[in-house]
């Protein structure tokens, strides 16, 4: 029996990272936390990721500055961002470089079920190439 995807949170505020983590834990995915893009790249669960659920503003290394560093570093795993603040700017940049979804906080439960599911699908797909 596969092992479940495993879903990385970034995000600065504590109760987005722990609603997010209960409701992808309720659908049986693995999560893990984290209070920043940093805490992310130092962690030991950086290489296992399935997909990035990331907040676009952080302090130090934004969601999307996380994005184009994983990318230089030929990481491509795939991104959803949430922000409280959309620009239209920062939403083209992160398009462009692939990510799935950019949803504006507060967000709905079905609409990052939906994302997710696009995440790991586009993944699965790549990772069968």
């Amino acid at each position: 029996m596969p092992s479940p995807p495993v879903i990385s949170i970034v995000d600065d505020d504590a109760s987005i990272r722990v609603a997010t983590d209960n409701l992808l834990r309720s659908l049986g995915y693995t999560v893990h936390t984290f209070a920043s893009a940093e805490e992310f790249l130092r962690s030991s669960h950086f290489n296992n990721t399935s997909c990035v659920i990331a907040d676009v503003q952080m302090p130090a290394m934004s969601g999307v500055e996380l994005q184009a560093l994983l990318l230089a570093q030929g990481h491509l795993v795939p991104f959803i961002f949430i922000t409280a603040f959309p620009e239209e700017t920062i939403r083209n940049r992160a398009m462009k470089a692939g990510a799935i979804c950019f949803l504006t906080k507060p967000f709905d439960r079905l609409s990052l079920i939906k994302c997710l599911d696009t995440a790991l699908q586009r993944r699965d797909g790549a990772a069968g190439k």
